[in-house]
């Protein structure tokens, strides 16, 4: 355990114990963000927390779903299950190029480490990062990491099972693949993988428009950058949203061509927060109207 006079400490090497003390610290809340996630970070976490009080969804488990990472191996879809099963309900939020690997309890203790959720990045690899108990400092990390999971897709429980087994198939298509140079197997393998991530986009758009992702997305960038014009935010946004900004698509009306369907819908966002007064443009550049989104909002909740 870290004293309390030692607000900041370096972490090295090994750091299992160390995790294993944050979590089961843990009274109010949780939150975990590991690009990768094993059966053997989430059996890490069951036994941190049994016989502790549950938390459920006041905890988040911020993590990478794509398919290529789960056919890689890198990320197991049942494994994030399991944690969020373990913090009695902890909700799944789905972020594409997620990297950063970031473990906080109740806003007081967190650790920024290279140490992803699996038995390499807890006990057998060199890891190196900050154990941090300043409460200002841990809350203001626990804030940042919880607006950026506002751009994401929660995954409900349902939606996360649905996945897991598209997931699955999507594996056993990979490994087909690897074994096999047959044309068959290797449209098995791009139909499994289309199928997968088809998934996810319906998880990111909850089912609504894709402006709506875009509108949390437009804020988050203002609220980060301060003002900026379209064409500044055009490539922000596709880089924190890789899977929706396909720059092969675009939008056809009558037979005529407009430009990028996914800079539409970007377009269609600025115009909708305008209209509701949360943004503002003078000249070519887009202001905030208002304050940054609070801690523990929950995604996928702005009104367009």
């Amino acid at each position: 355990m870290v004293s309390m006079d030692e607000p900041i400490r370096i972490i090295a090497g090994v750091w299992d114990n160390q995790f294993v003390d944050l979590v089961s610290s843990a009274q109010d809340r949780l939150v975990l963000c590991s690009p990768y996630v094993s059966q053997d970070g989430a059996e890490t976490v069951a036994r941190a927390r049994t016989g502790k009080a549950q938390i459920g969804i006041r905890s988040f488990i911020l993590t990478d779903l794509s398919p290529r990472a789960v056919c890689a191996g890198a990320t197991d879809p049942d494994a994030v299950m399991n944690v969020a099963n373990s913090l009695a309900g902890g909700r799944v939020v789905h972020l594409p190029r997620l990297h950063a690997k970031v473990y906080v309890a109740d806003g007081q203790t967190a650790v920024v480490t290279s140490g992803n959720l699996t038995s390499g990045g807890l006990g057998r690899n060199y890891e190196y990062g900050v154990l941090i108990r300043d409460c200002a400092m841990a809350s203001s990390i626990e804030a940042d990491m919880l607006e950026y999971a506002g751009l994401g897709a929660e995954m409900h429980e349902t939606t996360l099972a649905k996945y897991c087994q598209a997931a699955a198939d999507a594996r056993k298509a990979y490994r087909e693949h690897v074994a096999s140079t047959s044309r068959t197997i290797q449209r098995r393998l791009a139909s499994a993988l289309r199928a997968a991530d088809e998934s996810l986009i319906r998880a990111r758009l909850a089912g609504g428009a894709m402006h709506t992702v875009f509108a949390k997305t437009v804020m988050y960038l203002l609220h980060r950058h301060g003002p900026l014009t379209t064409k500044q935010q055009h490539p922000l946004v596709q880089r924190l949203h890789p899977d929706l900004c396909d720059d092969s698509v675009d939008r056809v009306i009558d037979g005529k061509h407009f430009g990028k369907k996914w800079k539409h819908a970007v377009r269609t966002a600025q115009q909708a927060l305008k209209k509701q007064g949360r943004i503002e443009q003078r000249g070519d550049l887009w202001y905030a109207m208002d304050a940054p989104s609070t801690p523990f909002r929950a995604p996928n909740t702005i009104a367009v």
